[in-house]
């Protein structure tokens, strides 16, 4: 095979993704359509009779031709976290306060504000320059990979530039970002399909996440997608700023949106979202916010994060938009915990991206504080552009015809005694039987964020229970013994009971937290069941435990407390998770060597910006080794670990003779626990 073969294929490569980049990035083209077309089928023909010299990360292989059967569970290297939000100037400067109190009570704090576009998350992963696997940010922890669709979208480099004398080792790299598609090219995506008798989407992003989930990558390939990355992390170096990682992230190829600003103080963060709030409009695709981000990586590993969001970053969501139309009925929807929930009926109106015939009124206190009825004319908006909810009643419309809410007495889907607790707004149905109780704590228990059943979506679960197979989640672990039954549902079939088998059997796999979770307490989400499942390592110690030991647990309160003691004082909680642990169901942390019970009875507390480790890091030191972690010094506090710009906890700390350690004679201590 002659040199010159291989030097023209890679000169095409090179001249592709030039071009590609300029295109797709820059959006600035350098050359003609026909042209592009013309050195692209030169490369395609020459890979074609040199199959040999084909490469992962030629421009021709952005598109495979096997069948995605499977999306496979992706470990993330580090957490996919998501946003606290914000919807007010004062809980934005309240974010401020709280960050510069935690790095040390300094004046001001460096922030980078960047647009929060309305899309879904992804990670990608390179190694020495080249893609190797793609994810979706799943439940933070674990995503599915979804490689072969992301290598179709062209604003995805298959190989990236190599900067010349970067101070870092780039050779492998996360970056993180957001997969969207353009308001316009969306619309032309929904009109072909109209024309075809397809399907419409409600929105772009349900668009881009539905195409994500294709099995074809030549159907993914068809759909305009688009993706601004907006996060860098180097497994060999720590980068300073986030804005210093933007940059490099420029520099690589990768698309960044350049709509962002390094601000002094949270004043400008807030001057440039008022800015971005009235010129959202003129962009051509969707942004429901700024996020607001601590520039310096240092401080934000020291300030480190809450459950499953950070303490360095917060959205400031936009003022929700707002629609008019008619309240035609109110009923009452029956939620996993009992709890009764008025729904308003609307008449169906388009906001915000999607149509809207359904609305939440919260509670009966709601309706009777804004005097809503049946047949009035209301103003309706996306809370936080994402949950639709009546605003206000126009009252100068309403015709005699409108009828007066009154709250129901009986459960409207078991017919039992409905009550209201003294001092609460809320009604209860307290029948654990009531179908629509069992088919939400069912729904809850096989979701994704918990026991993750595949295959065991709402309208299954809604069968099943109307056959009377399934009366809590812990029936789903026998349902293996109702096979034939099952498959002669209508709908159903032997494929797919076995596959439906198979997820049950595969979610026995779940840990300890996600079980907790799954469980349904009231209170307990996702990041308290792993605080609790890390604490108490399994679920007999959980038990015993009182309100007191377990609101020890750093931001556990009284309500998870009081909830959890109430859970497991009843006998019918109590049977379903032993038939569970039957089941084979993880109920302890499986260990992994590594913990003791070495600071058992020790309380450490945190403060000052640590260089050596982030607080979480350290917290994990010493909670693997028995000990607690508190966020206030009191007269229990066993040591108090110092960095810089300690404050007002090391004050206190001195007053009351806690011991002190520094950030080398913490690391000493621990290394000699044993």
């Amino acid at each position: 095979m002659s040199s010159n073969i291989e030097k023209r294929i890679e000169e095409l490569r090179e001249e592709i993704r030039f071009h590609d980049y300029n295109y797709y990035i820059l959006t600035e083209p350098k050359i003609p359509d026909e042209q592009y077309d013309k050195l692209y089928k030169e490369l395609e023909n020459l890979e074609s009779e040199y199959p040999e010299l084909i490469t992962p990360d030629s421009p021709t292989q952005r598109v495979g031709s096997d069948l995605t059967k499977v999306f496979k569970p992706v470990q993330h290297k580090i957490p996919m976290l998501s946003l606290s939000n914000t919807y007010s100037e004062d809980e934005l400067f309240d974010f401020d306060r709280r960050v510069r109190e935690g790095i040390g009570n300094i004046n001001e704090v460096e922030y980078i504000a960047e647009l929060k576009i309305d899309g879904v998350s992804v990670s990608i992963r390179y190694e020495n320059y080249n893609l190797v696997t793609a994810a979706t940010r799943g439940d933070g922890t674990v995503g599915e990979e979804i490689t072969n669709n992301v290598k179709t979208i062209r604003s995805v480099p298959l190989r990236l530039n190599r900067i010349k004398n970067s101070k870092y080792d780039l050779s492998k790299i996360e970056v993180r970002g957001e997969i969207f598609m353009e308001l316009d090219a969306f619309k032309k995506f929904n009109k072909d399909r109209e024309e075809k008798g397809e399907k419409t989407f409600a929105n772009p992003r349900n668009s881009t996440a539905g195409t994500l989930k294709l099995q074809d990558p030549k159907l993914v390939a068809q759909r305009p997608l688009d993706l601004f990355i907006y996060f860098l992390f180097s497994e060999n170096n720590q980068i300073e700023t986030q804005s210093e990682s933007l940059e490099l992230i420029k520099q690589l190829g990768l698309k960044v949106n350049p709509n962002y600003k390094i601000c002094k103080n949270i004043n400008e963060v807030l001057e440039f979202c008022k800015v971005w709030e009235e010129k959202r409009e003129e962009l051509p695709y969707e942004i429901d916010g700024v996020v607001v981000k601590v520039n310096s990586v240092k401080y934000q590993r020291n300030l480190g994060s809450i459950a499953k969001s950070p303490r360095w970053a917060v959205a400031y969501k936009f003022r929700a938009k707002q629609a008019e139309t008619t309240l035609n009925k109110i009923f009452w929807q029956v939620g996993r915990t009992g709890t009764l929930t008025p729904v308003a009926d609307l008449e169906p109106v388009f906001l915000a991206g999607s149509t809207i015939s359904r609305a939440t009124l919260h509670n009966i206190e709601e309706i009777e504080r804004k005097d809503i009825r049946e047949g009035d004319y209301v103003i309706i908006e996306k809370g936080g552009d994402v949950i639709p909810k009546v605003v206000q009643v126009i009252t100068e419309k309403r015709g005699k015809d409108s009828v007066k809410i009154v709250p129901p007495q009986n459960c409207p889907v078991c017919n039992s005694k409905l009550i209201r607790p003294d001092g609460e707004v809320a009604i209860y149905c307290e029948n654990n039987t009531c179908p629509a109780q069992v088919k939400g704590k069912i729904e809850h228990f096989a979701s994704r964020g918990a026991m993750d059943i595949e295959g065991l979506g709402k309208a299954i679960i809604d069968q099943f229970v109307e056959f009377n197979f399934l009366k809590s989640y812990a029936d789903i672990y026998d349902l293996h013994k109702h096979k034939n039954e099952l498959i002669a549902l209508e709908r159903f079939g032997e494929l797919s009971i076995n596959n439906l088998i198979s997820a049950i059997e595969e979610s026995k796999n779940r840990p300890f937290e996600k079980v907790l979770f799954a469980l349904g307490i009231r209170f307990v989400g996702a990041g308290a069941a792993q605080k609790l499942a890390r604490h108490f390592k399994n679920i007999d110690n959980l038990l015993k435990a009182s309100e007191e030991d377990i609101e020890n647990i750093h931001e556990i309160g009284p309500s998870i407390s009081v909830s959890i003691k109430k859970f497991f004082a009843t006998s019918d909680n109590l049977e379903i998770v032993n038939r569970l642990r039957k089941a084979g169901l993880k109920f302890a942390v499986e260990s992994t060597g590594e913990t003791s019970e070495a600071l058992k009875d020790l309380t450490f507390v945190l403060t000052g910006t640590l260089e050596k480790f982030t607080r979480d890091e350290a917290k994990e030191m010493i909670q693997q080794k028995g000990g607690k972690v508190t966020g206030s010094v009191s007269k229990n506090t066993s040591y108090l670990v110092v960095g810089e710009n300690a404050g007002s906890k090391l004050e206190k700390a001195e007053k009351l003779g806690i011991k002190i350690l520094t950030e080398d004679e913490f690391l000493s201590f621990i290394e000699s626990a044993k």
